[in-house]
């Protein structure tokens, strides 16, 4: 395996990059059309397409992904007109996505009715999408968006082709609701396909069908005209409205009306106690200043109201990596990784060197100058040979602030990492590990997994509990401790070979890791702390996500993100392992390989050392609570 990775890889990437951009410009018929590779979200922007990362071996189904993506961007750019799309676009945002979400699947589907080849592509790269979004694991009908359920049902009546294995499930919960609603217009979108303006016509019919924004197309082109007869009915039906209220004011609890002497409704002042409204009810307004508002029902204004929680901690474990591994085999593992850095030898010492430089520079002392006393400052003797009365200048030295440092390396041990990922993960926790102990900076280096695949000892406790309801985390934990911040690492470099263990690698609960790994750091005594999370993704744990709801752990790992980059005095970086985090941190950048990290991680980590930039003055000093 080692050998495959040498040098003539880079030909057959190379031309299966230009002949995919190639085909996609052709059809597009966008001669002009810019094609670049990246880990970031595929799109158009302008005239520039961003496609996948194809991995260095090109295996089939990475191939099939790249090419589904770029067809259906290419079939975007050439049968949708943006202009038209816009003059009926809903406003409310359930009726927008379901709008987008069925002519994305029109244009598609004239590529697939038109090319097997692209209907293949189409269907990897639509299956890769619902395998990411985790509609394999919806149990319920609320988990799923109806607008990917309807664009779903539209693609199948289109094309044929059943929905992709991972979404059946998440379809055949909605079908039953949909198709009775809106299922005769799935002939006439048949009709259309080839005609968008009639097509967006047949949308709109559906999205009013589904209830989905009934306002959104109540006015017609020409609705000026009755606007005069409106108005009259409102006004009409506001009159009646007010006769009644006031009607009904004038009544009193038992149903008579208060009259004045001469039988005329006047107005009473209300006593103590009578008619009493709700408490708070009335009082506000939310137009007058300081009078804050918020919707009852709702609380926008309160603290989260997710709460998160495990079944059962019992079976949960912090244990040192040498605690995992028989020493004879730690050995052998940590000789598998020093094959793979052994071409990358001058790589580390260059970046070893640059960040060095880098933190060192801050280190160096400043001069002060035009002193009284110090020592003579040669540079400024030209004013007193222009001017004698002009008092030497003397300088001196000074020590400039430069905080003590830890670093919390927090790496996923998922099976999603198995391979080339947690070979690339081994390897930067090396690589900074070394370089930044180099640079007085004390590194800790920590890995998460779960015990056992599908609940373990957790579940068990579950089903014999009698399986009650929204158990919460349903799996026991597994946090890794491969190096202490106190330790050397001359003395933990073994127990990185560690992560190329096979069974290691289970699934990831990162939510809980982050927390673990960040009330670590809030015990330390050093002034600056940093946390770097390297991962590949979302979290995945089946047996959790199978009885509770599909953003279960997702929805945590969010709440636990934002307390840390809002409130917390540790600084976050992430670092994605061949997948764009950006939608989770705020500071992230992403790897596909080791070499990469001299101009991406770098750079990032330098720019937290640095006074002026990073998280400086963003975050509170003062004591800190552990994120509960």
């Amino acid at each position: 395996m080692a050998g495959s990775n040498r040098g003539g890889n880079d030909g057959p990437v190379e031309e299966f990059r230009r002949v995919t951009a190639a085909a996609m410009r052709a059809m597009a018929r966008e001669p002009e059309l810019t094609v670049s590779f990246t880990p970031d979200q595929p799109g158009v922007a302008g005239a520039e397409a961003r496609l996948p990362l194809p991995s260095r071996d090109l295996p089939a189904d990475d191939v099939s992904i790249v090419r589904g993506e770029a067809d259906a961007l290419a079939l975007r750019l050439r049968h949708h007109n943006d202009e038209l799309h816009g003059e009926s676009v809903p406003t409310a945002p359930a009726a927008r996505e379901l709008y987008d979400a069925v002519e994305q699947a029109r244009v598609e589907a004239i590529g697939a009715r038109r090319m097997a080849g692209v209907a293949d592509n189409l269907s990897a790269a639509l299956e890769m999408r619902c395998r990411d979004k985790g509609f394999a694991r919806i149990t319920q009908r609320e988990q799923a968006p109806v607008a990917e359920a309807v664009a779903l049902l539209v693609r199948e009546a289109l094309t044929g082709a059943a929905p992709p294995p991972s979404a059946r499930q998440m379809v055949d919960l909605w079908r039953p609701f949909i198709e009775p609603k809106i299922g005769p217009a799935f002939a006439d979108l048949d009709d259309s396909l080839d005609d968008q303006e009639a097509f967006q016509d047949v949308i709109r019919r559906m999205i009013s069908d589904l209830g989905l924004a009934e306002e959104e197309f109540a006015a017609e082109p020409d609705a000026d005209d009755s606007t005069g007869d409106d108005q009259e009915d409102a006004d009409g039906q506001s009159d009646g409205e007010g006769e009644s209220e006031g009607e009904a004011r004038a009544m009193d609890g038992d149903g008579e009306e208060e009259a004045g002497a001469d039988g005329e409704e006047v107005e009473m002042p209300m006593e103590d106690g009578d008619g009493d409204l709700e408490p708070g009810a009335g009082d506000e307004d939310p137009d007058a200043p300081g009078q804050p508002w918020r919707p009852p029902e709702y609380g926008h204004n309160q603290g989260e109201q997710f709460v998160y929680g495990a079944f059962t901690t019992e079976h949960d474990e912090i244990v040192e990596a040498d605690e995992l591994c028989d020493p004879d085999e730690l050995s052998r593992l940590r000789q598998q990784l020093d094959q793979q850095l052994g071409h990358l030898q001058s790589v580390i010492s260059r970046l070893a060197n640059r960040l060095q430089r880098r933190l060192m520079a801050k280190q160096t002392r400043n001069w002060e100058f035009d002193l009284e006393e110090g020592l003579l400052d040669t540079a400024r003797l030209t004013r007193v040979v222009t001017n004698p009365a002009h008092p030497l200048s003397f300088k001196m030295e000074e020590d400039t602030d430069f905080r003590d440092t830890v670093v919390t390396l927090l790496i996923d041990n998922s099976g999603s990492m198995r391979g080339r990922p947690i070979s690339v993960a081994a390897m930067s926790a090396d690589i900074l590990a070394r370089t930044l102990e180099r640079c007085g900076v004390k590194v800790e280096i920590l890995g998460f997994t779960t015990r056992a695949w599908k609940g373990g000892q957790a579940r068990e406790s579950w089903l014999a509990a009698g399986k009650p309801a929204n158990p919460g985390r349903l799996n026991d934990l597994r946090h890794i401790i491969y190096k202490s911040a106190d330790a050397p690492w001359r003395r933990a470099r073994k127990n990185l070979g560690l992560m190329l263990r096979e069974g290691l690698l289970k699934e990831n609960i990162d939510g809980e890791a982050l927390q673990w790994a960040h009330n670590r750091l809030l015990g330390r005594s050093e002034q600056r702390r940093i946390l770097m999370i390297i991962s590949d993704g979302a979290p995945v744990d089946d047996s959790t996500l199978s009885v509770n709801a599909g953003n279960y752990l997702e929805r945590h790992l969010r709440q636990i993100i934002e307390w840390i980059e809002n409130y917390s005095p540790v600084e976050l970086l992430a670092i994605g392992i061949g997948h764009d985090v950006t939608r989770y941190y705020r500071r992230a950048v992403t790897i596909v390989d080791a070499e990469q990290l001299g101009g991406t991680v770098m750079d990032q980590l330098a720019e937290l050392f640095d006074e002026e930039g990073g998280f400086q003055g963003s975050r509170p000093q003062g004591r800190a609570r552990r994120v509960a």
